[in-house]
């Protein structure tokens, strides 16, 4: 058994493999595994730099805790952003980020169960397959929490998942999606009765495609990701981007969520 963590402050993103399945463990259960830059930059990595010698045959994410697979990035983060540059690079690096975790090349699982919202939904509907336990709270309420907008890309991977109705009806409504729901939509394979049951069962699919040939599930992995790709190769999005992050509107959102009240939206 080899175990790393990643150079992420106190340890927030752990990665341990054991006989061949990669454990990557998001570890901010204080802010319900919130996203910091680090630690997507950490996950990245993992997937980026996977061996193919088959020392690693499948990998499972999951949230520390008991509240939360990832609630989203760190909001604190984004008081940073004062250019229409600094919303463009930060959309880019997450896109970079999913891309990297759609080009792992072994099976990812998302385990999620509790809060899968924002960043957090974005790398779960990245991963191959998706499992969850009954207290699953899945979207991304950006509407209604913080103003801003995704990317063609991950509007993309959720269109792919649930298409473009669903998607649309989501995200207009701005609201979260339970166990139940996630899997009549086909968003998750399947619905585990407990935390404990979903990551034994996460290993159990780990286990069992670590059997499979690799060569086959790396084709067909990348064959549907280039599928995805074609379809948004003439999409542009930059200037959605710097409409909401730049907006009064944003400001008010990030602030009144750090808060905890309700924004006031001014549409501008």
């Amino acid at each position: 058994m080899s175990e790393t963590e990643l150079d992420t402050a106190a340890d927030e993103l752990l990665y341990e493999v054991r006989d061949g399945i990669g454990h990557v463990t998001l570890n901010r259960p204080q802010a319900r595994n919130a996203l910091t830059f680090a630690m997507y930059e950490g996950l990245a990595e993992i997937c980026r730099t996977t061996p193919t010698d088959g020392s690693v045959k499948a990998i499972i994410i999951t949230g520390a805790g008991d509240k939360a697979f990832a609630a989203g990035t760190d909001i604190a983060q984004f008081r940073a952003f004062k250019t229409p540059q600094d919303a463009l690079d930060y959309e880019q690096r997450i896109d970079k980020v999913m891309g990297d975790i759609e080009r792992c090349p072994v099976p990812t699982i998302a385990a999620m169960h509790g809060a899968c919202t924002g960043g957090g939904a974005g790398i779960a509907a990245a991963c191959d397959l998706r499992l969850c336990s009954g207290d699953l709270k899945f979207g991304f309420p950006i509407a209604r929490t913080l103003g801003n907008c995704l990317s063609t890309s991950n509007l993309m991977r959720l269109v792919s998942l649930v298409g473009a109705g669903r998607t649309r009806e989501l995200l207009f409504t701005a609201r979260l999606v339970g166990a139940q729901e996630a899997s009549a939509l086909g968003l998750v394979a399947e619905v585990l009765d407990s935390q404990e049951a979903l990551l034994a069962r996460a290993r159990e699919l780990a286990e069992q495609m670590a059997t499979f040939a690799p060569l086959t599930l790396r084709a067909t992995k990348e064959a549907l990701r280039r599928l995805k790709e074609a379809q948004q190769l003439l999409l542009k999005d930059h200037d959605l981007i710097e409409m909401c992050y730049m907006s009064e509107d944003f400001r008010e959102g990030m602030e009144a969520f750090l808060a905890k009240r309700k924004p006031d939206w001014k549409g501008r």
